[in-house]
């Protein structure tokens, strides 16, 4: 099978960076456009940046300037690099996947769309 699996979150004083990592595990064929959302309590899952796989990215205009995507695409692992953090930024950061395909233990290929990650926190407070 497949997973995403996030790492790098944490607690951060305002100012301060924070990189999350998130790899893709499996046998994986490919994958189109990678991306990073988040949640604060009480509000909607928004956007954070998402880049494809030709490199094009896209970013919310709250964390342009500040946060930047990228991709490994020969490790299958998008990374978020977070600077000038502020309490605004907290929130469960999910990565997200929009189509990946990977040969399962049958060595059939199978497509997972919309795949999501299991969240990591991250806080930025004083």
């Amino acid at each position: 099978q497949v997973q995403l699996v996030e790492s790098g979150g944490g607690l951060v004083q305002p100012g301060g960076s924070l990189r999350l990592s998130c790899a893709a595990s499996g046998r994986i064929i490919s994958i189109n456009a990678m991306g990073w959302y988040r949640q604060a309590p009480g509000k909607q899952r928004e956007l954070v940046a998402v880049i494809t796989s030709g490199g094009s990215t896209n970013y919310a205009d709250s964390v342009k300037g500040r946060f930047t995507i990228s991709r490994d695409s020969t490790e299958n692992t998008v990374y978020l690099q977070m600077n000038s953090l502020k309490p605004e930024d907290t929130a469960v950061y999910y990565c997200n996947v929009d189509r990946l395909r990977y040969y399962n233990e049958y060595n059939n290929v199978r497509t997972k769309t919309d795949y999501w990650g299991q969240g990591t926190q991250v806080t930025v407070s004083s």
